[in-house]
This record gives structure tokens, C-alpha cells and sequence, in this order.
């Protein structure tokens, strides 16, 4: 089985390509179109050699439509949804992850109605494979049998139907992993960022906070100079802990003083 040695190669490269670019940081939508154009290469760089040369057999036939191409397509299938998601992903962390669930619901969906009580998945699920020359070898596509309409848009010298129909199965469970993965990401920063919250205190006068607030307020350092004073003094007060009394008045005074008007920048 040269040939089937051949296609393990490429699940080893297609792996080494993941390892390098999301095993330490985070898959972003950059890698995910990345990882769209290096797997759409290799299936195009599989499918013409194997038009030339063809299967030995039909044990390499299977193994081929059951063990390879489904697991290059699924990650194809993945990585093309991981971007439609993260590109209309909100940027808020509360609503992406309610944005999470809300995907996972409709994956949950869509196995309710493609997948549970399919016979097909149900076979993949008991890992047979007494009918694996009827799923897994090409030709053998029964259009009587109810199948999907995507059945006459397949190239029949390259797929099984089958096989795409597993490629979706793997691609889902792949989704589902990364969008519980992203929510339980999520939750730990919230965790974290309360955590250090906790540890943050003002150790300086109101009138310092104050005056630093102005300060970001008045050189348009937030949001490019289009945010409310009051919204900028709810954050730092949510931030410290502190109540910070009459801002305005505050602020009044300040301008009033007799010498600099900006006593804790100046020192800063």
C-alpha cells in the first residue's frame, strides 16, 4: 500500500502545519484562512494524483474514502466555519459568549435532524464495517435511497458521497470542541480579570483620580475623544472600587487653584 503511505504522509503535514501555528497561541482568523489554503492544496494535490494513478485495490480504495480524505476535508469543512464564525463574531466578551452558545444550539440542531437517528452515523458511531465497500468505495451511489441533493453536485470520480457525509460528522465535532473551548477560555479571563480587579486600589486623593480623568477626557484618549466624562469616571470607579463625589464640582475647583492646575500630572 505505497499510495496509502503516501496519504498518511499528508495527514502528518497537515498536522505538523496545526502544531505550528496554533499549538501556543490561539487559532485567529488569519490562521484559519491559512489553514483553508494549505488543506484546499493538499486535497486538489491528492485528488490529481489519484485520478492519474488510480487505487491498487479496493482495500486501499476504502481506507482511502473512509481514513484520509474525510479527515482532510473535515478540517477543510472546520476551518471555512471557524471564519464565517469569527468574522461576525461580536467583540464584546459577554455577548461572544452568548454568540457561542447560540452556534453550539444550532449544531445540537442540525444533529438532531441529520445525524442522531441516521443509519449512516450510526454505523460511523459502532465503528463497522461490514457495508464499507457500499460507503466507501466509488460508483456505489444508490440516488433512490433518499440521499442529499449535494449527491448530484459531487464529483463521482472523487468522492463516495459518503465520504463527505463523515467529513461533515468530523468537522461538527471538531466545532463543537473549539466553541467550548472558547467559551471556557472566555470564563477564565472574566475569572482573572475580577481576580485582579480585587488586588487594584486608589492609594491616591479623589481629587488625583479626578484630575486623571479629565486629563484622558480632554486629549481624547478614549474612544478618539467621542466617550462621556461620566462613562469614563464609572469605569475607573467599577475598576478601583471608589466613589468618587461631585466630579464637576471637583473639576471647578481644580481650574481655581492657585498655582498648577494639574498638581498629580505634574508629579507623575
Amino acid at each position: 500500500m505505497t499510495q496509502i503511505a503516501n496519504y498518511k504522509n499528508s495527514l502528518k503535514l497537515i498536522e505538523k502545519k496545526e502544531n505550528e501555528l496554533i499549538s501556543f497561541e490561539p487559532l485567529t482568523i488569519e490562521k484559519s484562512v491559512e489553514m483553508i489554503q494549505f488543506l484546499k492544496k493538499t486535497l486538489t494535490d491528492i485528488k490529481t494524483e489519484l485520478l492519474l494513478i488510480g487505487f491498487e485495490n479496493s482495500n486501499e480504495e476504502v481506507f482511502f474514502f473512509k481514513n484520509i480524505k474525510p479527515i482532510i476535508l473535515g478540517k477543510l469543512i472546520f476551518y471555512n466555519k471557524i471564519y464565517r464564525i469569527e468574522t461576525n463574531c461580536p467583540i464584546n466578551a459577554s455577548n461572544k459568549n452568548e454568540y457561542y452558545h447560540e452556534k453550539i444550539s444550532e449544531l445540537n440542531k442540525e444533529y438532531e435532524k441529520y445525524f442522531r437517528n441516521n443509519d449512516f452515523y450510526k454505523y460511523c458511531q459502532a465503528n463497522r464495517v461490514d457495508r464499507d465497500l457500499e460507503y466507501f468505495t466509488l460508483g456505489q451511489i444508490n440516488l433512490l435511497v433518499g440521499i442529499n441533493s449535494f449527491a448530484f453536485e459531487i464529483d463521482p470520480l472523487f468522492s463516495t458521497y459518503y465520504d463527505y457525509k463523515l467529513a461533515r460528522i468530523l468537522a461538527n465535532t471538531h466545532l463543537i470542541n473549539y466553541l467550548q473551548e472558547q467559551i471556557s477560555y472566555s470564563n477564565e479571563l472574566k475569572i482573572n480579570y475580577a481576580k485582579n480587579n480585587e488586588s487594584l486600589t486608589w492609594s491616591e486623593s479623589q481629587n488625583a483620580l479626578i484630575e486623571l480623568i479629565y486629563a484622558l477626557y480632554v486629549s481624547g484618549s478614549i474612544n478618539n475623544g467621542k466617550s462621556d466624562i461620566k462613562k469614563i469616571a464609572v469605569l475607573f470607579q467599577q475598576l478601583f472600587g471608589i466613589s468618587l463625589n461631585d466630579i464637576h464640582h471637583a473639576f471647578h475647583r481644580m481650574k481655581s487653584r492657585a498655582k498648577s492646575r494639574t498638581i498629580y500630572l505634574d508629579i507623575s
